[in-house]
C-alpha cells in the first residue's frame, strides 16, 4: 500500500499541488510557482496538442479521476475478501441470506426426492 501511495498519489500532489499554487499566483519565490509559468505551461502542452491551452485543465482532472476510479477498483478487486470480512464484522451478515437449520437448501437431496 506504501507502494501505491507514492507511485499514485504522489503524483497526483505533485500535479494538483503546483497547478492549485500557480493559478492563485503564490510563487514564493519560485518561477515554476508563478502563473506566468502555469500559462507558458498550457501554452506548450496546447500548441504540442493542437488544442486551446484552456481545455487541458480539464481534460487532465477527469483523467485523473477515471484513473483514480480504476486504481481503487482494482485494489478493491484484489482484497475483496478482506472488504468482506471488514463488512461482516461492522453489518453483520444480512438477514435474507440465512436460511433457517431446518430449512432444505437449493439441490439438497430432499428437494429432488419430492419431485414426481
Amino acid at each position: 500500500m506504501k507502494w501505491l501511495l507514492m507511485f499514485w498519489g504522489g503524483p497526483v500532489v505533485l500535479l494538483t499541488g503546483w497547478y492549485g499554487l500557480s493559478y492563485y499566483d503564490m510563487s514564493f519565490g519560485i518561477f515554476m510557482l508563478t502563473r506566468d509559468a502555469h500559462d507558458l505551461v498550457f501554452r506548450v502542452y496546447g500548441h504540442v496538442l493542437g488544442i486551446p491551452p484552456e481545455t487541458i485543465p480539464p481534460l487532465v482532472a477527469r483523467a485523473m479521476i477515471v484513473d483514480t476510479i480504476v486504481l481503487f477498483a482494482l485494489v478493491a478487486l484484489r482484497k475483496r475478501r478482506q472488504i468482506m470480512a471488514w463488512y461482516r464484522r461492522r453489518y453483520g451478515t444480512p438477514a435474507a441470506h440465512h436460511q433457517p437449520a431446518d430449512a432444505p437448501s437449493f439441490g439438497s437431496k430432499a428437494n429432488l426426492s419430492s419431485a414426481p
